[in-house]
């Protein structure tokens, strides 16, 4: 395997020449469906705060973290245990478990039947803080990079400001526990991204590979304190297939490596629910349908619900 040829791209240019981020991302997206950003701004302080809250709270006990998982809800708030996710049209379950953090509404907001309330630990109250800090922080740059997809589209800036206003996102803590010698399964197996973009801090562990147009699977690496992000089903859907929502996996550590765990912790941009996804250029194979019925729809697929 070798490295994916993602050179890293400065998100400053969104704000000193939109133009060219547009150009640079836009290529970016358009062959890989993946870009490396870095330059973002997310404070340092604030990155390590949250791992260190994500780490303490899956060194618990199954039985406290179960406390907060939420049967019937498809994983959508709160703790989803190891052994559930699967990808696509497969048959072994992903070797992780996670923690999902959405957006806080008020009560009788229009989309509260949308998004559940979140769920937070017992007697951790800095996991509640940090996890609302970095929610906010990650959707505000993801914001700014769709302000370069919409110019690269041949759109306003503005064009996706509305359609993510309050959109149904949500920020993973994941967790990769130390792998068995003999695991068939892979940590995340192939599988495409449901959202609109997905941004990722970098993890400490490698593994992240994407599949290329080619059929080759390449390493997805990325500068300390950058961040990775891809395109998801539901841009791709919106703009038509233009830019590609990649398949792409995290496979198992070298042997010297599988004591050893890994965190990451993904950001997946949603649309607001009510929004419907019709393709900028006309495509049969993707009717128009709202955010809230596709993700719905692809949630099935990978057995969360």
């Amino acid at each position: 395997m070798t490295g994916a040829a993602l050179d890293p791209i400065s998100l400053s240019l969104v704000e000193t020449d939109l133009a060219e981020a547009a150009r640079r991302l836009g290529a970016s997206f358009a062959e890989t469906g993946f870009a490396v950003v870095e330059g973002h701004g997310i404070p340092r302080a604030l990155i390590d705060e949250a791992l260190a809250e994500m780490r303490a709270f899956f060194a618990r006990p199954v039985a406290e973290k179960m406390a907060a998982h939420v049967p019937g809800q498809g994983g959508a708030r709160g703790y989803t245990p190891f052994g559930i996710e699967t990808a696509k049209d497969s048959d072994l379950f992903d070797l992780k478990e996670f923690y999902h953090v959405g957006r806080e509404l008020p009560e009788g907001h229009r989309y509260r039947p949308f998004m559940p309330e979140n769920v937070w630990p017992e007697s951790q109250p800095g996991f509640r803080t940090s996890a609302l800090a970095l929610f906010a922080a990650l959707e505000a740059v993801g914001r700014r990079i769709l302000r370069a997809i919409a110019v690269h589209l041949g759109q306003a800036p503005d064009f996706f400001d509305d359609p993510v206003a309050e959109g149904n996102s949500v920020l993973r803590l994941l967790h990769y526990p130390p792998v068995p010698e003999d695991a068939p399964n892979l940590r995340a197996g192939a599988h495409e991204d449901i959202n609109v973009i997905t941004l990722l801090l970098g993890a400490e562990e490698a593994g992240l590979q994407l599949l290329t147009r080619k059929g080759e699977w390449l390493d997805v690496t990325a500068p300390e304190g950058a961040l990775v992000v891809n395109v998801g089903d539901m841009l791709q859907r919106q703009t038509g297939g233009l830019l590609p929502s990649t398949t792409h996996r995290v496979v198992n550590p070298a042997p010297e490596r599988r004591h050893l765990p890994r965190y990451s912790t993904p950001f997946f941009l949603h649309f607001r629910p009510d929004h419907r996804i019709e393709p900028l250029v006309p495509n049969p194979a993707m009717p128009p349908i709202t955010a809230n019925d596709y993700l719905l729809e692809r949630l099935r697929e990978i057995r969360l619900i």
